[in-house]
């Protein structure tokens, strides 16, 4: 908790998604967390504004980047890790759950054993409770399943980066009903969040702006437990699956759910067809 690390928010307005640096306030040292890369999916067309974005900030203010951490495999948007570690280094890091992540839905999109499902895309896999280095700063994985098999919060100093476990307090929790999702795995995960010190820094993946209000990204443990609209004031986990359960049944699924989980499944690599050509499929009647 002593050491506060510098946090510099990107916001993805095309897929309300924010991706943060963070720099270790006694050296040159930064990490990159969930980077987005952008795409048109109706021309087919990638784009990398947003990582230039990132990439621009980091030359300028000479850092050093050392880790691209992705806090679980999302299906609302695609990782650019590949692009800016191509650029400027680092290593890709995410849950060791990813595994589970690849095998079901290696099978969804028909990938053939080509399609290693080891993990063996990323640099380094996460187990719960490990501790990696951000220059002098020590960042500490914490295990939060429910979402995804492989979500992650990432405690560095007194920031944490939750992912899509929570939301904003307005804005509640995630969806528990992705393959491999679980309400009540997720409840548990929140109550891990709502465990560290009540002044804890919680930073946001994504944030909708309910009720018409402006974009935020950061609150506090406090806020969330006093006032989240779905697990603050104490609400039991009984009630919150029942919620979560039936919220769930009536949302529809993420526009960019197909290519993101072919992207991001592969540590944010394009897939290629038999000729090598960049290419992504639509498996029908797969997903609902």
């Amino acid at each position: 908790m002593n050491t506060q690390p510098d946090v510099t928010a990107f916001f993805d307005p095309a897929t309300n998604t924010i991706s943060y640096v963070v720099k270790d306030p006694e050296s040159s040292a930064c990490a990159v967390i969930d980077s987005v890369m952008d795409i048109d999916y109706a021309a087919g067309q990638i784009t990398y504004d947003h990582a230039d974005a990132i990439i621009a900030f980091i030359k300028v203010h000479e850092l050093t980047l050392e880790w691209l951490i992705e806090t679980h495999v999302h299906a609302d948007h695609l990782s650019a890790a590949p692009y800016i570690q191509q650029q400027l280094g680092g290593k890709i890091g995410i849950g060791e759950k990813i595994t589970f992540v690849q095998e079901t839905f290696g099978k969804v999109f028909n990938e053939g054993t080509e399609f290693q499902r080891d993990g063996s895309q990323f640099d380094a896999l996460f187990s719960d409770g490990e501790i990696y280095q951000i220059g002098g700063m020590t960042a500490r994985v914490m295990a939060t399943p429910g979402h995804t098999p492989a979500c992650m919060v990432h405690v560095i100093g007194n920031a944490a980066f939750i992912g899509d476990t929570l939301f904003m307090p307005d804005g509640g929790s995630a969806r528990a009903d992705f393959p491999g999702g679980d309400a009540g795995e997720l409840y548990d995960s929140i109550q891990k969040i709502l465990a560290l010190p009540d002044d804890m820094r919680l930073f946001m993946c994504h944030d909708y702006g309910p009720n018409g209000r402006e974009i935020q990204w950061e609150t506090t443990v406090a806020e969330e437990k006093a006032h989240n609209i779905h697990v603050g004031g104490g609400k039991n986990k009984a009630d919150f699956v029942k919620f979560r359960t039936e919220r769930d049944a009536q949302l529809d699924m993420p526009k960019l759910i197909i290519p993101s989980l072919q992207v991001n499944m592969r540590a944010g690599a394009i897939p290629v067809d038999a000729e090598g050509r960049p290419s992504l499929k639509v498996p029908l009647n797969a997903l609902k």
